[in-house]
């Protein structure tokens, strides 16, 4: 007699059945063995957490996520709501050439390790993190964009540094996004001085002329809506200098999304 449907029926694969089972079985195996043998780590104090790639919960609760409301433009926070539409007074007096800026939180005394410890100590295991970040805070920039493009690294810097970070953020949120990432999209042309002691004139300066779009990939860029990716907004000399030659080479507008961004009160 035949059994009813559904009833003394063996399903082949499936979760938790056959091969794939097993696999998986395997790999929860692995991940504790791994865990056991070297704990994951807070990214920033070095605190023993859950999972890879995690904060612990006083170092999550001292990062200062920048949410609404914030200039439309730049997206520097507001201490109170002007209203979606309101800008600050900077975008007010020099309107910069990108259209929109957006970061997940301050760069701060808080948020400065984790930042540092990404960019220069080869903490990469953040990097998931980060991109889910980055895709909730510039949910409304990536949703109009059309190409994924990193600020880049003189060769020498990338050949000393082994990674440029803004590239693995790219390509995390590509994977996220769907949105198309070019890595290799912008060429720092020449090697620009540290700018961390330079005021903004000097930092525009610095900056003047130092990429270039590829030439393999200029044909890409016509009428294109870039989202231009760097770990940390400061003074804006950088991403304006980039997205200056962005548009000379034919995008049709460019928006900006970094991991922290630099909080200055009018004027200062």
């Amino acid at each position: 007699m035949a059994c009813p449907a559904g009833r003394g029926e063996v399903k082949k694969g499936g979760p938790g059945g056959g091969e794939e089972g097993v696999a998986m079985m395997l790999s929860r195996i692995g991940r504790l063995v791994i865990d056991l043998l070297l704990p994951p780590l807070c990214l920033c104090c070095h605190a023993q957490v859950s999972e890879p790639g995690a904060l612990c919960p006083e170092c999550w609760s001292n990062i200062a996520f920048l949410t609404p409301p914030f200039c439309r433009v730049c997206g520097l926070p507001f201490e109170f709501d002007p209203g979606p539409a309101a800008c600050c007074g900077e975008c007010l007096r020099r309107p910069p050439r990108f259209g929109r800026a957006r970061a997940v939180f301050r760069y701060d005394d808080a948020s400065r390790l984790l930042i540092l410890r990404f960019k220069h100590g080869d903490r990469l295991e953040g990097v998931p993190a980060f991109a889910r970040w980055m895709a909730r805070a510039g949910a409304e920039v990536l949703a109009d964009a059309d190409l994924l493009v990193p600020v880049p690294l003189h060769r020498w810097r990338l050949l000393a540094r082994r990674y440029n970070q803004a590239a693995l953020l790219v390509n995390a949120l590509a994977g996220l996004s769907g949105v198309a990432a070019v890595p290799d999209l912008l060429i720092r042309r020449r090697r620009t001085k540290p700018q961390g002691h330079m005021n903004r004139s000097g930092r525009r300066d610095n900056v003047a002329g130092a990429f270039q779009v590829a030439e393999r990939h200029q044909p890409i860029l016509a009428g294109r809506r870039v989202v231009l990716v760097d770990d940390v907004l400061t003074s804006g000399a950088t991403v304006g200098e980039c997205t200056r030659i962005l548009l000379r080479a034919g995008a049709a507008h460019v928006d900006v999304l970094t991991l922290g961004r630099v909080v200055r009160t009018e004027g200062g």
